[in-house]
């Protein structure tokens, strides 16, 4: 276990030895992914991997955990490796950062009605975020929207987060505004 982690759980056994257990506290799971990255997320959410290059971990409710990206009414987020990133792009080009992450050439499902598509539009925000100590992740939030196949409307939007490490060539992607993953990823380690 890293000495990180180690100083955290014991700064956090001290904290629950001199206060009560908040309600929404909740035990931690390590995910180690490639780079020797290694996350720690709650032990409720369940890890699928794929392939090597694609893993889900699914937060909430979903009919279709093993679904391939794209598969709607799922609450996950994906991790992704460089086989996913060549061809995360429209047109199954390599991704770069500058597009959103879109491995189709046609309108996908909404991530959260399976009666609608998705139009995943212009970039809301750019910049970096921590992702453990020493690590920097490009990180980009893109404007999205479902809309019917009948005649175009927009149903509902949400923002598409996208943290991109190149130099390891990790790519997480999250339709859902996952509760936690952004702190998940801040405090990762780095083996």
């Amino acid at each position: 276990m890293p000495k990180r982690y180690l100083a955290v759980a014991a700064v956090a056994a001290a904290t629950l030895l001199a206060a009560p257990l908040p309600a929404n506290a909740a035990p931690a799971q390590p995910l180690k992914l490639r780079g020797g990255l290694t996350l720690y997320i709650p032990i409720k959410w369940k890890v699928y991997r794929l392939s090597s290059d694609w893993i889900r971990v699914v937060t909430g409710k979903c009919a279709k955990p093993k679904g391939g990206y794209g598969t709607p009414e799922c609450d996950s987020f994906w991790v992704l490796g460089p086989k996913a990133i060549k061809e995360g792009n429209e047109l199954f080009q390599p991704y770069t950062g500058k597009k959103p992450f879109y491995p189709a050439t046609d309108v996908q499902l909404c991530p959260h009605n399976h009666k609608w598509g998705q139009v995943v539009g212009s970039a809301r925000a750019k910049g970096l975020r921590q992702v453990g100590p020493g690590h920097k992740a490009a990180y980009s939030e893109w404007k999205a929207r479902c809309i019917s196949y009948s005649g175009g409307q927009t149903k509902s939007r949400y923002v598409q987060r996208e943290w991109y490490l190149p130099k390891t060539k990790i790519l997480v992607v999250d339709v859902w505004n996952t509760p936690g993953l952004a702190d998940a990823l801040k405090h990762a380690d780095w083996n």
